[in-house]
């Protein structure tokens, strides 16, 4: 287990950016796939969606709603995951959450919440004015 700690989050206009962070603490896999998720207005955690993952080996993959628009990485360094969100719609206006230890393959299509048995974090607040 890791804990994780998300921030960055906020209220922009149409077209504007943000970049999240989290935070991750503890021991992380040598082997690892990590990733964004998205909960909706009125929804409940099940209705979470990965929009990022990024594995070990650097590679990366989207939803196909936020491709070209959204850029996730890691800084091994300092263990803390970016999620970098340009030209942001009103439709991107979630609670984002980061998520650790997730299963592989490390694929956004085949990915959701039951991928991880690691704890969430708060999540942040994104909220984007048309």
């Amino acid at each position: 287990q890791v804990d994780l700690m998300e921030s960055g989050g906020g209220s922009v206009q149409a077209g504007g950016s943000l970049r999240l962070s989290c935070e991750i603490s503890g021991y992380l896999k040598d082997r690892y796939c990590l990733g964004w998720f998205r909960q909706p207005p009125g929804k409940g955690r099940d209705g979470r969606q990965a929009v990022a993952a990024i594995d070990n080996d650097g590679i990366k993959t989207y939803a196909d709603s936020v491709r070209g628009r959204f850029t996730i990485s890691i800084d091994n360094a300092k263990n803390i995951m970016y999620l970098e969100m340009n030209n942001l719609k009103p439709e991107d206006s979630d609670v984002y959450y980061c998520a650790a230890n997730l299963l592989h393959p490390c694929k956004i299509t085949t990915m959701t919440i039951t991928s991880t048995n690691n704890n969430w974090g708060q999540g942040t607040q994104v909220t984007v004015a048309s």
